[in-house]
């Protein structure tokens, strides 16, 4: 049996339950997975009590930078990006990763055909830095609007090809200079910033959050007719990278996809 949990604190509204059961279910592999509640500055404790129960962790907040604490081998991405969102063992050692940026690219390719010059991060954080690092050189301009100065190098450090900028928070930013504005920031924290939006929006919202939905950003942007991606979306392709590595039975993502977004969006 595959051994499989969600941790972060809080977790209750997580779906990575509904998302790892059906894909184990549509496999045919013998597989749990379950949320654990796990909060900031607990996780090592946990990890040393706990991690031989299990076969991989899949990480939210506030885990994913407090992760690179422990004594666990770390790929150069995870470590470039300090942040991870799985670990995992293999051959009885632990590894760490993180699939937030993959499962973005995947998803936003899968959601669109569009191309982009001109990219807008809303946030500093971990997943933050695990996006910025993946359209590093697929997208020209990298923009950053970050609350804290201190996040700034850290950031810098994960565009290594693209222009990269980083901005102060302002919740008058004006953002139609950007053909893609991606929301990394927690429920409510850009809610200001939908509040001075024009009147019509040409840009695609991707906006990670998927709980409570429509964020107030999501809906002013519809509103304006412009295109939004939902966080299910980035939940289902990060999700689907993480099987990878865990699931010795080969798959299709293809075929995958389309059965895990349905049981995504009937939650």
């Amino acid at each position: 049996m595959i051994r499989g949990a969600v941790l972060g604190s809080p977790i209750s509204h997580s779906l990575s339950p509904v998302l790892y059961q059906g894909a184990f279910e549509f496999l045919g592999i013998d597989g749990h997975y379950e949320a654990i509640d796990v909060p900031s500055g607990t996780f090592a404790d946990f990890f040393s009590k706990r991690a031989n129960e299990f076969d991989y962790f899949s990480l939210t907040m506030p885990l994913k930078e407090e992760a690179l604490s422990l004594d666990i081998s770390f790929d150069e991405l995870a470590k470039r990006i300090g942040s991870a969102n799985m670990l995992y063992r293999k051959n009885g050692t632990w590894h760490g990763t993180s699939t937030d940026g993959s499962g973005f690219v995947s998803s936003l390719a899968a959601s669109s055909d569009r191309t982009f010059s001109n990219a807008l991060i809303l946030g500093a954080g971990g997943t933050a830095r695990a996006i910025a690092g993946a359209i590093d050189s697929l997208i020209p301009k990298i923009s950053i609007l970050g609350r804290t100065s201190t996040r700034r190098d850290a950031l810098a450090r994960c565009v290594q090809s693209s222009t990269f900028e980083y901005l102060p928070w302002s919740d008058n930013h004006e953002l139609s200079e950007y053909d893609l504005v991606i929301n990394t920031t927690p429920a409510g924290a850009a809610d200001l910033l939908a509040e001075n939006l024009s009147s019509s929006v040409s840009a695609l919202l991707f906006d990670v959050i998927y709980t409570p939905w429509p964020t107030v950003l999501a809906s002013r942007w519809s509103d304006r007719s412009g295109q939004v991606i939902n966080g299910k979306e980035l939940l289902l392709w990060q999700g689907i990278d993480q099987l990878e590595r865990v699931v010795e039975v080969p798959f299709d993502p293809a075929l995958l996809a389309p059965h895990l977004r349905g049981l995504l969006a009937s939650r």
